[in-house]
């Protein structure tokens, strides 16, 4: 408990609400938003969280402290980009010691093999329409386990091309998500890319942003 105490992390927001995505949609989850991201995707939804300052800094005990009374036991760390925290991997580590199933969501930009099991590592491998497709670190896809899961935004059908390609080039030991961005800037409806995928016989899981669909502003009123 004493290194709890003495590491720290920038913390942009914590809050029990409905995850939204990966292949536990649907489920009570807290998410624990870190701050600060490397990358500025064409349509990032959390650019307030973005800046390295954002939030308040906080150690692993307190993030502990204040995570506990929500009773929740799957735990999401998000960002902005939760790997360009160092004492990320430290605060992963100390909820699935504490019997917690915790997901790491990462834009694939940093290494990952830092977050050991049983830490589930969710890689959103940018697409070209995001603008950030050349940030990916593409060695992390050796690391990844079957209990990770790799997710596609796609926006444009050269989106899918683009994920398609990377799917049959890669030998992808993780669950694969694609997801239809939601917006004006997308040109697919989840429709469509549901019948690209049965055309193609892909072996990956349509999903949608749930939270979303729930809520206007993607979480529910704190």
């Amino acid at each position: 408990m004493k290194l709890a105490e003495e590491l720290t992390l920038q913390v942009y927001e914590i809050y029990r609400a409905i995850q939204g995505e990966t292949s536990r949609a649907g489920l009570p989850c807290v998410i624990v938003r870190l701050a600060g991201c490397d990358l500025r995707c064409a349509w990032c939804d959390t650019l307030e969280a973005a800046n390295a300052g954002a939030g308040k800094e906080m150690t692993v005990a307190d993030i502990a402290r204040a995570v506990e009374p929500l009773g929740t036991r799957l735990i999401c760390l998000t960002g902005g980009e939760p790997l360009l925290q160092k004492n990320t991997p430290a605060l992963a580590a100390y909820f699935a010691g504490a019997g917690y199933t915790v997901q790491v969501e990462t834009n694939g930009a940093k290494p990952i093999a830092p977050l050991r099991a049983p830490i589930i590592r969710i890689m959103d491998i940018k697409c070209p329409a995001s603008g950030m497709s050349r940030q990916c670190d593409f060695n992390n896809l050796a690391d990844l386990r079957p209990t990770d899961e790799v997710k596609f935004v796609i926006a444009t059908r050269d989106d899918y091309e683009y994920a398609r390609q990377v799917i049959e080039n890669y030998n992808l030991r993780a669950g694969v998500l694609m997801s239809p961005l939601t917006g004006p800037q997308s040109e697919i409806a989840p429709a469509l890319l549901a019948e690209w995928m049965l055309y193609d016989d892909l072996d990956a899981r349509l999903q949608l942003q749930l939270h979303k669909i729930i809520w206007d502003k993607g979480e529910p009123k704190k």
